[in-house]
């Protein structure tokens, strides 16, 4: 699936989408506990402590993401990015964007320049740069929402960049509440309420 990101087109528009998606996630999804602290690695990456650290096994990671009922992403950072700096240290530190994300989503965190191996859903091997890659991945931070779709894996949104606050939860309620299976995201945000853009 293509890109979903929408460009906010001012004041009024992001009036409407907060009136709209009032209570930011806890309308579609369980609220979470406090914001955690986040960290800077020694690869230079911010990060959360509640990202899923594992064997980078995707489709593993998938399943059992599946069998606790979360959504299952990808998160994309760069040594350096200001925005993924932003991300962690601002969105993720406000208890009402983070925790219902926590609470709902498996996370993985992988490098775009990165070399740690992982195994895609297709069961191929590639660097997390070589998969970057592949992928099409240009900028970051960028979320892509994985899910199993008529028995078969598929990337069901892509959020490359950094949305606005009320449309980067708004992103991750769209995922959860399957918006994607009748509608892109702006059209769904448009249902909720808000303007096309």
């Amino acid at each position: 699936m293509g890109a979903n990101r929408t460009a906010a087109s001012g004041p009024t528009r992001r009036a409407l989408i907060a009136g709209a998606l009032s209570g930011g996630l806890a309308s579609g999804l369980a609220a979470g506990p406090a914001p955690a602290a986040t960290r800077l690695g020694d690869d230079g990456l911010y990060t959360q402590d509640w990202y899923v650290e594992g064997f980078l096994d995707l489709k593993e990671d998938l399943a059992a993401a599946a069998a606790r009922g979360h959504g299952f992403a990808l998160q994309w950072s760069q040594r350096g990015c200001p925005l993924c700096k932003r991300l962690h240290t601002e969105y993720f530190a406000d208890a009402a964007i983070e925790g219902p994300i926590k609470a709902n989503f498996d996370i993985v965190h992988l490098d775009l320049f990165g070399a740690r191996e992982v195994t895609f859903f297709d069961g191929a091997r590639l660097s997390e740069k070589a998969l970057g890659t592949r992928e099409g991945i240009r900028a970051t931070p960028t979320f892509q929402f994985f899910a199993e779709v008529d028995g078969k894996v598929k990337e069901v949104a892509r959020m490359p960049g950094l949305l606005a606050p009320p449309e980067f939860s708004a992103m991750f309620r769209y995922v959860a509440q399957k918006g994607y299976a009748g509608a892109t995201f702006p059209e769904w945000l448009a249902r909720q309420g808000a303007p096309r853009g």
